[in-house]
């Protein structure tokens, strides 16, 4: 879906502990190059690949993916791409998110213990494919890490937000990223869209909710045209006031 000049949402269909839902990584793009917002779930590389096939872009053509955070499915096809582009794209996350992805510190939210409960609650088959999921997640390097106002120099530039107190509450190292040129607001899990109307974090899968809504106010510091939120696509109505209206609420 066209959010912009440059700015697509792609929506994944996964599946995973028990549940189905559309999620929305980012793509930015122009004539020359592309990065990627996060990148769905593991096996979803082929999916990717065709939203990218159909507004002609090619593999050759991405030159970096953008990480989010380091929930399974932001993360989970990293490793596909990396070994399709034989290595060569950079790969960015912050700084305290780095060790989970990297593989030296199991995820958080995903891992037997944490997963537990759900994964008695499935059926034989499906939760056996799970458990080794949590035992085996995906893994990826860093090359760069990311810091709170630090402005990348693509596609007009994309702005980091993150600060203690702000944007972290998801994760340790969750980030949501502000695209210059389209004033466009891609949050991550910072908030959700339903119905095209944003809502604050989901507190089942948000470690530290009082951080996580405390965040939001940063974003009002920004001309913001549209949000892009992971799970519910796009909202670009009266997007400022939405957003007032959320943190007056919470």
């Amino acid at each position: 879906m066209r959010i912009a000049n440059g700015v697509e949402m792609l929506e994944l269909e996964a599946e995973a502990f028990g549940g189905k839902a559309v999620i929305h990584p980012t793509l930015l793009w122009d004539d020359k190059d592309a990065i990627l917002i996060d990148t769905g779930m593991p096996g979803q590389y082929k999916q990717i690949i065709s939203a990218m096939d159909r507004i002609g872009l090619s593999l050759d053509k991405l030159k970096a993916v953008i990480l989010t955070h380091q929930d399974i499915d932001h993360i989970g096809s990293v490793p596909e791409i990396i070994k399709a582009t034989k290595g060569s794209i950079e790969i960015f996350a912050h700084e305290l998110d780095k060790p989970y992805i990297e593989g030296e510190i199991s995820l958080i939210k995903t891992n037997p213990k944490s997963m537990a409960k759900i994964l008695d609650s499935l059926p034989e088959d499906q939760s056996r494919i799970m458990l080794e999921l949590c035992k085996n997640p995906p893994k990826a390097k860093i090359d760069t890490t990311l810091s709170d106002g630090q402005e990348l120099p693509y596609f007009g530039g994309i702005k980091v937000l993150f600060t203690p107190g702000h944007t972290p509450g998801h994760t340790p190292g969750h980030i949501s990223l502000y695209l210059k040129k389209s004033r466009v607001l891609v949050v991550g899990d910072a908030m959700i869209c339903i119905d095209g109307n944003l809502r604050g974090p989901v507190e089942q899968t948000t470690l530290d909710m009082d951080t996580a809504t405390s965040s939001l106010d940063i974003f009002l510091k920004y001309d913001i045209e549209s949000v892009i939120c992971y799970h519910g696509g796009v909202c670009n109505n009266k997007v400022h006031t939405q957003l007032e209206n959320i943190i007056k609420n919470l």
